[in-house]
C-alpha cells in the first residue's frame, strides 16, 4: 500500500525543512520546542504539577474531562526514544484521549537520556504510576480503573511498567495501550530492513536513540529495556497494540502482541496500513487523530 497522503505531506515537509533525528540531543530538543503546535481540544481542566518519584520531582500534566465523580485514570508516557519528547509534544493527543475516554489523563515528563541513562526512565514511570495509585483519592481518580499507555519509547515504558507492577505486586493495572512500542534492542526484523530510511524514524535514528539510552550493549538484553525478552509474559494486563506499516518498529510491536496472546493475555492488535511512525494523534494526519479517539473509546469501555 502507498503511504497515506497526509503522512506523505508530513514527510515531504520535514524533508524540505531538513529535519533529521540525531545530532546533539540538547540542540534537537531546543529546535523541537520552537516548532509551532496547533491548539488541541478543550478539556475541563489542565494542571501542571510535580510528583515525587524515584528520588526526583517528576513533572506531570493532568487533563480532566467534563463530568463529575471519581474517574478512571490513564498514565501516559510520551515518545521520543527516551532522548526527546515533552509534555507539550504529547498535549494534543492527551486532550483527545481524555475527552474520548472520560478518564483523567496524567502525562509524565520522565527524565531523559543521555543525562539520565537506563533504567531511569522506566523507574521514573513506574514510581509515578505507583504514586498515582496510592494517592488516587487526592487526585480524584479510581485506582481500580488505572491504565498505562504510550507511543514509541513511551509504549516501551508502558509495557515495562506493566510487568514491573505485576512482579512487584502492584499497582494494579487494568489495561495497557501500546502505540508502535519499542520492544527489543535489535535491528534484524523485516520492517527494519524494509523501512530503514525515508519514513521519518530510520534505523540510524533508532541506533542513535538506543546508544544514548543504554549504558552499554548488555543493557539492551534486560527486560526493562526490551520487554519482548521477558521470560514470562503471563498475567499481564489486557493490551491494545497499534503498529504502522511504514515503521521500522512494526514487526517488534506485532511480535510483542503475539507473545502476549500466546501467554494468555487478552490482546487486540491493529496495523494501520499506509501509515508512518509518529502518525498517532498527529495534528496533520486525520487517521492519527482517529486512532487516538479509538484508544480513548476503548479505555471508556474497559474502565467503565
Amino acid at each position: 500500500m502507498a503511504v497515506n497522503p497526509q503522512a506523505q505531506v508530513v514527510l515531504d515537509t520535514m524533508a524540505a525543512a531538513g529535519f533529521q533525528l540525531g545530532g546533539d540531543p540538547v540542540e534537537l530538543r531546543a529546535m523541537m520546542a520552537l516548532a509551532p503546535r496547533p491548539e488541541g481540544e478543550p478539556v475541563a481542566k489542565v494542571e501542571d504539577r510535580t510528583i515525587p518519584a524515584n528520588g526526583a520531582d517528576i513533572p506531570v500534566r493532568i487533563y480532566r474531562p467534563e463530568g463529575t465523580g471519581t474517574k478512571p485514570v490513564l498514565v501516559w508516557y510520551h515518545g521520543g526514544g527516551w532522548v526527546i519528547g515533552s509534555l507539550d509534544g504529547s498535549d494534543y493527543g492527551c486532550r483527545i484521549m481524555a475527552n474520548a475516554s472520560g478518564a483523567v489523563v496524567i502525562s509524565v515528563d520522565y527524565r531523559l537520556a543521555p543525562e539520565s541513562k537506563f533504567p531511569t526512565a522506566a523507574d521514573d514511570c513506574y514510581e509515578v504510576t505507583k504514586w498515582v495509585s496510592e494517592h488516587a483519592a487526592e487526585l480524584g481518580v479510581d485506582a481500580s480503573r488505572l491504565a498505562v499507555g504510550g507511543d514509541s519509547a513511551g509504549g516501551n515504558l508502558a509495557a515495562v511498567v506493566a510487568h514491573m507492577a505485576r512482579d512487584a505486586g502492584g499497582p494494579a493495572i487494568a489495561y495497557q495501550a501500546l502505540i508502535y512500542p519499542v520492544t527489543n534492542h535489535s535491528y534484524d526484523t523485516g520492517s527494519y530492513s524494509a523501512n530503514a530510511d525515508g519514513y521519518l524514524l530510520t534505523k540510524d535514528s533508532m541506533v542513535w536513540f538506543w546508544n544514548h539510552y543504554l549504558n552499554d550493549e548488555s543493557d539492551g538484553q534486560h527486560p526493562k529495556a526490551s520487554p519482548l525478552r521477558l521470560s514470562d509474559h503471563s498475567s499481564l494486563p489486557p493490551a491494545y497494540v497499534i503498529t504502522a506499516e511504514f515503521d521500522p518498529l512494526r514487526d517488534e510491536g506485532e511480535a510483542y502482541a503475539k507473545r502476549l496472546r500466546e501467554s494468555g493475555v487478552e490482546v487486540e492488535a491493529k496495523r494501520f496500513d499506509g501509515q508512518i511512525h509518529g502518525f498517532f494523534a498527529n495534528p496533520a494526519i486525520e487517521e492519527g487523530q482517529e486512532a487516538a479517539r479509538m484508544i480513548g473509546k476503548k479505555l471508556a469501555d474497559i474502565l467503565k
